[in-house]
């Protein structure tokens, strides 16, 4: 555990820092009167949802077969005879040809749906393929750097590079370097301009080979590799389409402008997932290496710890931003339609915190010999999650589709916690669990009444502090984690030097 708590520190650091620019560039895009508006924001909402879309059908279902097979490649071949990269790439090209060729034929059939409440979207239509084909590229070279347990820099990428590239673009604009038309010309482009960057890394690291022979480990493991692949493609196809479909609906039957309020409220609950994208794709590689030598002792152990980090990290950001959300939007002066979204951002934040609290469960699903149950409990998840979106959206506005995704996630989560426990007698809560809801509720409520009525950046100051300073006790009086105690005597022991 102290190869991924320490790359999981380094990792989150970094995506904070990116938080923290993401946050300057959502003020700026929900800026009231400012640069852009609403539905321009709404835009890149919509070009993100696509683009993930005809990512999910692109790969193929190809890169989660690379994360699965690696550690047999790794260890029969030689670097450069490893075509299993090779094998990744040219299978996911074809699969972008196929998007691009599909989108298309259905281009009519997006201008009906959209053209209505979301024009912008079908009058830059085109450019979402580039925009797709750069998320597909860098996917599939994080993939590659997550096995070879290299994520750093591929974290910082994603989560902070992106951003960076995205608030100098931000820049360019204000500064009448460019009209919209092309800011969204280099907007789709951002994804490709990171995968770059990280492709010269990993051929720099000297890691990374194209072999086109095919090797004698492909050819053995061709059929299984084949079999997951299907399953694996309807599993990804299934997770983006429920990562997207609320977007989209928003997009189409309210448009862009309600988009870019629920865009705001996703964001914000989304800064829950920092810490949790960071140990999710640190312990990827861990966990494929443990299953492989069948130590499931260490499984367990990685499993149950990152419940409990998850959790109390969860409860932790999610509390001072929901402390804070009323009287930021006020003393920030965002979009008016951003007060709107403030249900949904509770609904979502409490979806993220359920999420955290269930820990890694679906990686050491999809690391282990049963992955096929994460494709089938992932269509029970979009059979439930797109027919109630579509509903709520059109009774409630957008924040039906977070009551929507509330409901599926939960029974999703349930489905695999429950297989886990069934099938290995891994069962990650304890009383802790317990303890650290009560702590973080416990914590929300006591601040909220102490400090709640005093407004401005006094207030939010003040919520800040306390409600950190009493959770960061909690912790170590309750003594929730070992991690944590772990943290303290390192920081104790570089200090004493």
């Amino acid at each position: 555990m102290g190869n991924i708590r320490k790359q999981t520190i380094v990792s989150s650091v970094l995506v904070f820092i990116g938080f923290g620019i993401g946050v300057v560039n959502t003020l700026i895009f929900g800026k009231k009167d400012f640069l852009f508006t609403a539905d321009q924001y709404g835009l890149t909402r919509v070009f993100t949802d696509v683009g993930q879309l005809f990512y999910g059908f692109a790969s193929l279902g190809a890169i989660p077969v690379m994360y699965k097979f690696y550690p047999y490649y790794k260890d029969n071949l030689p670097d450069k005879k490893n075509d299993l990269f090779t094998r990744t790439f040219i299978i996911t090209l074809i699969g972008f040809l196929l998007v691009l060729i599909g989108g298309i034929v259905f281009q009519p059939l997006v201008v009906k749906k959209f053209i209505e409440n979301s024009k912008l979207f079908v009058d830059y239509y085109y450019y979402v393929f580039p925009f797709a084909l750069g998320i597909l590229m860098f996917a599939l070279l994080e993939g590659y750097s997550a096995v070879l347990q290299k994520t750093i820099l591929s974290n910082f990428l994603r989560e902070t590079g992106l951003r960076i590239l995205t608030l100098l673009l931000i820049g360019a604009y204000y500064c009448k370097l460019l009209n919209f038309s092309g800011f969204v010309v280099i907007f789709s482009m951002l994804y490709l301009a990171i995968a770059l960057v990280l492709l010269v890394y990993l051929l720099r690291s000297g890691q990374l080979h194209f072999s086109f022979s095919v090797s004698r480990v492909t050819q053995k493991f061709r059929k299984k590799m084949l079999g997951m692949q299907g399953l694996m493609f309807g599993g990804i196809c299934i997770t983006n389409v429920g990562a997207t479909v609320d977007g989209l609906l928003i997009a189409s039957l309210k448009g862009l402008t309600q988009t870019a309020a629920y865009t705001f409220a996703q964001y914000a609950a989304s800064l829950v997932q920092v810490p949790q994208r960071s140990i999710i794709a640190i312990s990827t590689g861990v966990l494929l290496r443990e299953w492989k030598n069948k130590n499931y002792a260490e499984v367990e152990r990685i499993y149950t710890r990152s419940c409990i980090n998850m959790l109390l990290l969860g409860l932790f950001i999610f509390g001072n931003v929901w402390l804070n959300a009323h009287d930021g939007i006020k003393v920030l002066r965002l979009q008016d339609s951003f007060n709107t979204s403030l249900n949904a951002m509770l609904v979502l934040g409490m979806i993220r915190i359920i999420d955290a609290g269930t820990g890694v469960n679906g990686i050491v699903i999809l690391t282990s010999n049963k992955w096929r149950f994460d494709f089938y409990s992932g269509i029970i998840m979009l059979g439930l999650r797109i027919p109630m979106a579509y509903f709520f959206v059109k009774r409630f506005g957008f924040i039906g589709s977070a009551y929507a995704e509330l409901i599926s996630l939960t029974i999703y989560n349930f489905l695999r916690f429950e297989f886990i426990r069934r099938a290995y007698n891994m069962q990650p809560f304890t009383k802790k669990t317990v303890y650290a809801l009560m702590l973080g509720f416990g914590t929300y409520f006591l601040v909220f009444y102490a400090a709640g009525s005093i407004n401005g950046w006094a207030g939010i100051f003040l919520r800040v502090v306390l409600f950190s300073g009493t959770m960061v006790a909690g912790i170590f009086i309750l003594k929730l984690t070992p991690d944590a105690l772990q943290l303290y005597d390192n920081f104790k022991k570089r200090f004493a030097r």
